[in-house]
């Protein structure tokens, strides 16, 4: 019972240190460091070395909590290998990870006991310790980070390819390197324990092996029938959870059952039987959507307590005497990865263009790699937490290293689409409206009303300026970047597409990559094209929901949705972006607001923040605000300074 609570105590205590480590590791993203170097550093610095807040022996206590994120991580990268999409490439993919997996593996095993005099805790080692290091540096090497080459894809809206290879790649080589490393763990325990490598050893690993497939069809049909039940979302995420870490249970139990009756442990793969289950619901089951939903929300907070829990158990007292040891494992990492990708490339009869960076997407490393090399700590405790402390310091240097290299490898092959920095304010509103009809003519006279510079862009050949004396009609031949520049597009604040979806999201491409205009507004045509134009983060106008949610409003609502919409008598609204450094850090109760001014949210690096008078403004805010139109004109003087 004393343990009990000693556990519960030290969980809840490591609960507080995760909700601030989600908190402050965002801190990171703004120096352009990844979120898994911030959780890492909280959990460093809230660890037995710095801070004390979480003991060492949350190592030991705690090490459930690492089980279950290494099922959800295993269950991730299972979810990302869906074969219909890897088709198209699959030739280069199979080359590229085929290289990747077999030089990788012999040239960093090779590397690593030739440089055995920069690794210290190598030197102490008998031969046979110094071959399992070998080979298991060399799987862990050759594993990736599918989240980390997601993230910068989407961030880059990156097309091509190329960019299908990487993908493919990335997420095929972690699956593999799962099996690898559950064969290479057997072989290791074996040498480990003096026994020689024979025909019977052989066999035992690889029945390991067929037993952990065998129970990866068992827990892919467990995984089928939990997501075809009618049950609350919070309950389905809880029992997915629970079914990665019954499999670690399992473990367990044939492991001391085996050592009890036979006096040999035999060791089924928890990571390869959660991989393997997630891959065939993936593929061979109709709750693919269900179940990367599930997987979507989970993530965050497992994210968050299992890199946070690895900084803490962290032996920050090895690392100061390793650094030249991280830093050999990376060079030899590196230099594998360069090698097998070219070698791949080669194979694959990729253009040379692409062999030459081929290697860039490859560098990032993350949670399969850092759960590995925590197994080997806890299989091997003589040496394995120095192995794991380095392999973590690697990681956190490949975190960092890695997603700038990708992004530069996507933008060399010219399929990397970012968006464009964003015009500065130039003292005057300017709107464009694509398309000349009757609401696009109300909605350019309704924006003049507001002091609003705005011109209306149509491809109709038969349109006579002179028939719209009030207003400024531009003829346009083509949809080209030139069109947009005679438009002197660069200065406008707001574009409202009502074209064609394909003329609109035509428009909306060039002008996300080349122009970077603000706010892009679109009249929606087909909801079934909604999706392409959220990738641009466009402002979505449904015209068959539109109305509904209006009447809605008003039905609900009608004093606020009257007041909103401009229809009060004298009032109106508008946003007000914070350019004037004289207001950067004031709180809002000291700006003197006028007394018909309310302030109803802030938007602040794409988030919104409920203002209250002590929330202090910074540079680059957008404030809502609703009150009379002249006190709403002053106030944007004073905000643009």
């Amino acid at each position: 019972m004393n343990d009990f609570s000693q556990i519960a105590l030290l969980l809840g205590g490591f609960a507080i240190v995760a909700i601030a480590s989600n908190q402050l590791s965002k801190l990171f993203r703004r120096i352009k460091l990844p979120l898994i170097t911030g959780l890492l550093f909280v959990g460093i610095i809230s660890g037995p070395f710095v801070l004390g807040l979480i003991p060492v022996s949350a190592r030991q206590d705690l090490g459930f909590i690492s089980d279950i994120a290494l099922s959800y991580i295993a269950f991730a990268a299972g979810a990302e290998l869906y074969l219909k999409e890897l088709r198209d490439r699959f030739k280069s993919i199979k080359w590229i990870t085929v290289g990747q997996l077999v030089v990788t593996f012999l040239l960093s095993g090779a590397l690593i006991l030739l440089l055995e005099d920069y690794i210290p805790f190598l030197q102490t080692l008998s031969p046979n310790k110094k071959i399992i290091v070998a080979m298991l540096s060399g799987i862990i090497f050759i594993a990736r980070s599918p989240a980390s080459a997601i993230a910068v894809i989407n961030e880059v809206r990156a097309k091509g390819p190329f960019t299908s290879t990487v993908l493919g790649v990335t997420v095929l080589k972690d699956f593999i390197v799962i099996i690898m490393f559950a064969i290479g763990l057997s072989v290791s325990v074996a040498l480990d324990n003096g026994e020689s490598i024979n025909v019977f050893s052989i066999l035992i690993v690889l029945a390991e092996v067929a037993v952990s497939f065998g129970l990866g069809f068992l827990l892919f049909f467990l995984l089928r029938i939990l997501l075809a039940l009618n049950l609350a979302p919070w309950v389905k995420k809880t029992l997915l959870l629970f079914s990665g870490y019954s499999i670690y249970l399992l473990y367990a139990l044939i492991k001391t059952l085996t050592v009890r009756y036979f006096g040999k442990a035999f060791l089924v793969e928890p990571l390869l039987i959660c991989i393997l289950g997630s891959f065939l619901v993936t593929n061979y089951s109709k709750y693919r959507y269900e179940f990367l939903r599930l997987l979507k929300d989970i993530g965050p907070p497992v994210y968050v307590t299992f890199f946070t829990l690895a900084g803490a158990v962290l032996a920050l007292d090895v690392i100061t005497q390793v650094w030249v040891a991280t830093l050999v494992f990376f060079l030899i990492r590196l230099l594998a990865i360069m090698v097998g990708a070219y070698v791949g490339g080669v194979l694959a009869g990729d253009p040379r263009q692409y062999n030459r960076i081929g290697w860039m997407p490859y560098v990032t490393q993350a949670g399969v790699g850092l759960g590995l090399a925590l197994i080997v700590a806890r299989t091997f405790p003589e040496w394995g937490f120095e192995f794991a402390t380095i392999i973590t310091a690697m990681i956190v240097v490949n975190q960092v290293v890695g997603p700038p290299l990708l992004k530069y490898a996507l933008s060399k092959v010219k399929e990397a689409h970012p968006k464009a920095n964003s015009p500065g304010f130039d003292g005057i509103r300017d709107a464009i409206i694509f398309g000349l009809e009757s609401q696009s003519i109300a909605l350019a006279r309704q924006l003049k009303e507001n002091n609003w510079e705005v011109k209306i862009a149509t491809f109709r050949q038969d349109v006579v300026p002179g028939d719209y004396p009030d207003l400024t009609i531009k003829v346009l031949n083509e949809i080209s970047l030139e069109s947009l520049h005679g438009l002197d597009a660069e200065h406008a604040e707001a574009v409202v597409l009502m074209l064609t979806d394909e003329e609109n999201l035509k428009l909306g491409n060039l002008i996300y990559e080349h122009i970077g205009t603000k706010d892009i507004v679109v009249r929606l045509n087909k909801r079934l094209n909604m999706a392409k134009f959220h990738e641009l983060g466009a402002l979505i106008v449904d015209p068959s929901t539109a109305i509904v949610s209006l009447l809605d409003h008003f039905v609900r609502s009608p004093q606020a949705a009257s007041l909103l919409l401009g229809m009060q008598k004298g009032q109106d609204s508008m946003d007000l972006e914070v350019l004037n450094p004289n207001l950067h850090g004031i709180p809002l109760r000291d700006l003197r607001l006028p007394a018909d001014i309310i302030v109803l949210s802030i938007i602040r690096g794409g988030q919104m923040l409920i203002s209250h008078g002590y929330t202090r403004l910074r540079l680059g805010d957008v404030i809502t605000a609703v009150g009379s139109k002249e006190s709403l004109e002053r106030l944007s003087l004073r905000f643009e300074g």
